[in-house]
């Protein structure tokens, strides 16, 4: 089997948390975005752009994020609030993947919204690829509009996901995946 179908084979999502640095270099981080905006895109849209969240800019919107939080959980404690407040710090680059699909006279919303998601996928393979890890999360935040606003999302735009890219110490375990009789049928 070639290196690419074993990568795609045992691809795993590594936690956040376990995610350290260093992250990816100016030119890594280039290619893999570079690499994720060569997805299918009937029409040539790109109905998807990217935000790259690393350093003061985490720390920006994790300030955000703990404060739409405490309005919402008025009891939450200090240490909560620190849980709200780095979840795009803990691995050193998070890259937001959103969604610019709309209304179009030739080209469904639903095709556009899948390119979106097709884009952070191929962003994490290809991170993969590198020798990097990830883990494509949405969570609570991806869908309050306080922290869509606060990364500059227009109304029209959603978020696909947060896709925390790093190193990490080692693989984890796999998890159970599905049994190829039970998610295909023939037609």
């Amino acid at each position: 089997m070639n290196e690419t179908l074993a990568l795609l084979r045992t691809r795993r999502s590594v936690a956040p948390a376990q995610l350290t640095g260093p992250g990816p270099t100016p030119d890594e981080l280039e290619t893999l975005l570079t690499i994720a905006a060569r997805v299918p895109d009937h029409g040539k849209l790109a109905p998807w752009r990217f935000i790259v969240i690393e350093g003061e800019g985490a720390a920006r919107i994790g300030a955000v994020i703990a404060a739409a939080y405490a309005a919402d959980h008025p009891e939450a404690d200090e240490a909560r609030l620190a849980v709200e407040r780095n979840r795009l710090a803990q691995a050193p680059l998070v890259i937001a993947v959103v969604s610019r699909a709309g209304p179009h006279v030739k080209i469904p919303e639903w095709e556009q919204v899948l390119s979106a998601g097709a884009a952070a996928m191929t962003l994490c393979v290809a991170a993969n690829a590198m020798g990097l890890r990830t883990a494509w999360l949405t969570e609570w935040m991806a869908y309050d509009r306080r922290i869509l606003d606060a990364l500059g999302l227009t109304p029209g735009e959603r978020l696909a996901g947060f896709v925390h890219v790093g190193r990490a110490a080692q693989t984890p375990p796999d998890r159970p995946r599905p049994e190829l009789s039970a998610v295909v049928t023939r037609f």
